[in-house]
């Protein structure tokens, strides 16, 4: 396991560049992202362990990052004061450009997946969602309908128009973009749901994550109920991430400071229970290019590059 540590930043997002194995980022916050400036690393990590290849700093917390698809220098932030920023780890002076539309905190960005495109998804505490074209200064439309917090935004890895959303009023969303609705709602959690993601293998198939310590794998062709509910956290999921390489595996990580993998296929689904951190733990990603590699990223200052020891000897899926 390879270790970075960022004192007095407490981690809150983490991934993997789309482009290159060894590079990730980093989205954290001073004094836990109550209060104080936040800072975006950017790392690589060699045999060696993880180094830290630029920094930048913004005025207000920053609570998630996503890579551009377009450039490999390219990110994007969400931050405490309602604003999105686009940075450059080619220019150390400051971000390419600041979007600010929304009126609270930005907790989720994610950049189409769509090569060409830059667009761009962010979810915010005020309810709504954005869909940002970054050649333009406005945001292209404004999603409404979720009555809580908007925590969690994600497009689809297969139908370019849709993305899915979920918010702390207890609903999964699954949106539309030429339609500017949500099609479809799902009450996943009688409980504020922190997290969501889509599965790589099947576009019908999406994970929830909530503060009622569960994770639920909805089939969206029948809703009624989940296909299966997971179990074993004791806090709340703080986010979730289905494995580029296995159909029905997925982690999780969570404020009881663990980070969980699954295979909901199996009877016992929980494979591995990883206690690495001492505190909340809240950015979690796979490496698209080293199959079972996991990055995460918590509250004590520290973010961890490893292959859990229940996938060390597990093949990708041959489709």
């Amino acid at each position: 396991m390879k270790t970075f540590r960022c004192p007095s930043r407490h981690g809150y997002a983490a991934e993997i560049s789309p482009f290159l194995p060894s590079r990730l980022a980093c989205a954290a916050s001073q004094h836990y992202g109550i209060a104080g400036c936040g800072t975006l690393l950017v790392l690589d990590q060699d045999e060696g362990g993880i180094k830290l290849i630029r920094s930048f700093d913004w005025n207000d917390g920053l609570f998630d990052v996503t890579w551009s698809e377009n450039n490999e220098h390219v990110l994007v932030t969400g931050a405490g004061d309602g604003s999105v920023q686009v940075w450059d780890t080619a220019n150390p002076r400051g971000p390419l450009q600041v979007l600010k539309e929304h009126t609270q905190e930005v907790y989720s960005v994610d950049w189409s997946q769509v090569r060409g495109e830059a667009l761009l998804l962010s979810g915010s505490w005020d309810h709504t969602v954005k869909l940002w074209d970054l050649e333009r200064p406005q945001s292209l439309c404004t999603f409404r309908g979720h009555e809580g917090v908007v925590y969690s935004t994600v497009w689809s890895p297969h139908v370019t128009s849709c993305f899915a959303s979920a918010s702390g009023d207890g609903t999964l969303r699954v949106w539309d973009v030429k339609m500017g609705v949500s099609r479809l709602v799902i009450p996943a959690h009688n409980a504020e749901i922190l997290s969501c993601d889509w599965c790589k293998y099947d576009q019908n198939v999406l994970v929830t994550g909530a503060v009622d310590c569960g994770l639920r794998v909805w089939d969206l062709r029948s809703t009624r109920q989940p296909v299966a509910e997971l179990l074993g956290h004791s806090y709340a999921i703080r986010r979730l991430k289905f494995s580029p390489f296995h159909r029905t595996l997925l982690a999780s990580c969570s404020y009881d400071f663990t980070v969980r993998i699954w295979d909901f296929s199996r009877p016992e689904p929980l494979l591995e229970t990883l206690e690495h951190h001492t505190e909340f733990v809240c950015g979690l990603d796979f490496n698209l290019h080293i199959p079972n590699q996991v990055v995460d990223c918590a509250w004590d200052e520290t973010v961890k590059v490893y292959i859990p020891a229940s996938l060390a000897d597990l093949q990708p899926c041959a489709d």
